[in-house]
């Protein structure tokens, strides 16, 4: 095994070795210590000894030997080695043996997603331990999703871990109905950060976007009359369905507008598009619905020219009323420009300026490029889809912005306005 597929198949084992360690110990940063010190032994003994028969067991089985050695070491150093090995320690607290088998049956990330999602967080911070614990995001990537500094989001995380040690974690069946709407908005920002990744070399982030759709197709087993758990999943499905069309051969972004819907894939358009239709027929209308449904319309049309912008249009404005956000906001911007031109577009776009959550944020300047592009202005549009270009992390959307820019030259200032389409402003219609 490659390092690249080592690497993700422990990102892959990491939320489940670890809810499996909390629901055993129950402390979460001795937890997450353990099991970095159980991938790290699996690093370095794996590619010379070969991956275990079952590698979620093996990490279970060292980390908690970590554990317990760890807990064993706090003991002596408090002077209490001789009392604790006068006695049994409980079973909670021996470790597995070496021929003890893990259940596979029993995934623990659930547990672990619900758990991280405690009344006792407030819910930013519920998201970003989630993020972190079960996505496998960095700090800077958690702090990406909320449109928030890295060194206020270290901090946080921190601070959740420890309420989160010292609060009952006991689940029950009111405990997951109360958590519903946080779990959700957790796995929604872990799939985008998988589907269009915030930061580094690569467009996507498959293991993550597989791991959110893989949690959430759980949920909606245990809960499949509820419309906003069937909306996401819909939404995931739909949005998915054109991974593989999104980049080019160079891994370059390429715009909705421009990809192959040939290569779209046909099994999840079919599987979303029919959940997001049963749960709005049958269920109180929902954020995740009314999203799913705009990215229904739009994997619907078998030609960028037969797009419905006049329903995506109105299914925004829908969106905004219920969930009012400035990215909903930003997107209602392009279905407007779309449908009463570029200059209505602007007017709103403007707007948004003031929003201290916008104001310098990469997609704000870029749907400003591309609807002044559409507006017949390439000068003020080049400056702006380069100022996007500085201020995303992402090395596809940076080079896709600096294309933009380098297009539009003096010369474009005489020419004919461009045909109306979504070329893609970067993180927008993409």
């Amino acid at each position: 095994m490659g390092g690249e597929d080592l690497g993700r198949l422990l990102r892959e084992l990491a939320p489940r070795v670890l809810g499996a360690l909390l629901r055993r110990y129950d402390d979460f940063d001795a937890c997450e210590d353990a099991l970095q010190e159980a991938m790290l032994a699996a690093t370095v003994q794996w590619p010379v000894d070969g991956v275990p028969e079952h590698p979620r067991g093996w990490l279970v089985t060292v980390a908690a030997r970590r554990f317990i050695d760890q807990i064993r070491s706090e003991r002596a150093r408090r002077d209490r080695e001789a009392a604790s090995a006068s006695r049994d320690l409980p079973e909670s607290m021996v470790a597995p043996g070496p021929d003890e088998q893990v259940s596979r049956d029993h995934d623990d990330t659930l547990t672990l997603l619900f758990m991280c999602c405690h009344p006792a967080l407030t819910p930013a911070s519920q998201v970003a331990l989630t993020l972190r614990a079960v996505g496998g995001l960095t700090t800077a990537e958690v702090a990406g999703a909320f449109l928030v500094p890295e060194a206020t989001m270290g901090p946080r995380i921190s601070r959740a871990k420890q309420r989160i040690r010292a609060a009952d974690t006991t689940l029950s069946g009111p405990a997951y109905a109360e958590r519903l709407g946080a779990v959700l908005h957790v796995l929604y920002l872990i799939f985008n950060e998988g589907y269009t990744a915030t930061s580094g070399p690569d467009l996507h982030r498959p293991d993550l976007a597989t791991e959110a759709i893989r949690l959430t197709r759980a949920i909606h087993r245990s809960l499949p009359d509820d419309g906003e758990v069937a909306g996401l999943l819909a939404l995931m499905l739909l949005t998915d369905a054109r991974r593989a069309t999104r980049t080019d051969a160079e891994g370059g972004l390429v715009p909705l507008g421009e990809q192959d819907r040939l290569r779209w894939d046909a099994d999840l358009i079919e599987e979303g598009t029919r959940l997001v239709t049963d749960a709005m027929l049958r269920c109180p209308l929902g954020p995740y619905q009314l999203q799913a449904a705009i990215a229904a319309v739009h994997v619907g049309a078998p030609h960028v020219a037969d797009t419905d912008w006049r329903q995506i249009e109105f299914l925004y404005r829908l969106l905004c009323r219920i969930a009012p956000n400035p990215m909903a906001t930003l997107n209602h911007a392009i279905a407007v420009a779309m449908t009463d031109g570029p200059d209505a577009g602007l007017a709103m776009v403007s707007a948004l300026a003031a929003d201290d959550r916008m104001a310098r944020h990469h997609r704000l300047a870029a749907t400003r490029a591309h609807l002044r592009e559409l507006a017949g202005d390439p000068a003020a549009a080049r400056e702006d889809y380069l100022l996007a270009s500085q201020r995303t992390s992402s090395l596809p959307e940076q080079r896709y912005l600096r294309a933009r820019a380098d297009r539009l030259t003096p010369m474009d200032a005489t020419s004919e306005k461009p045909e109306r389409h979504p070329t893609g402003p970067a993180g927008t219609a993409t």
